[in-house]
């Protein structure tokens, strides 16, 4: 019976260590300056240096091989998501992932009188 156990339990290890890491690794999203302007900075990680990314169904150029990284104007961004948006769509290699933006992102605040931040 314990040798059967130790099977069982190696096959389990083995088939969690086969999920494709496309499956785990999420991209994930920040705000950076590009030259005038403000970009979402997209990343992640690709089986393939060749495989294709989308977000929100449009073909980006990535930068990087098997770990990739993506500038996106913020405009652009824009224009492709649903107004106030918290989250893009993100395809690597077929498998789409929602991938949270940075809070506020796509918020507009035209009518903002005043914003108080405090530290705690």
């Amino acid at each position: 019976m314990a040798r059967f156990q130790t099977f069982a339990l190696s096959a389990m290890i083995a088939a969690l260590v086969a999920v494709p890491a496309t499956a785990i690794a999420r991209p994930a999203t920040r705000l950076v300056e590009c030259g005038a302007a403000s970009c979402l900075l997209v990343s992640g990680h690709r089986e393939n240096a060749r495989s294709r990314i989308d977000i929100n169904g449009h073909e980006v150029a990535v930068e990087g091989g098997r770990n990739w990284r993506a500038r996106v104007p913020v405009s652009t961004v824009r224009a492709w998501s649903e107004p106030y948006a918290r989250s893009i769509a993100v395809a690597v290699e077929g498998h789409p992932h929602d991938v949270s933006l940075p809070i506020g992102l796509l918020g507009h605040a035209e009518n903002l009188a005043m914003l108080v931040v405090r530290a705690k």
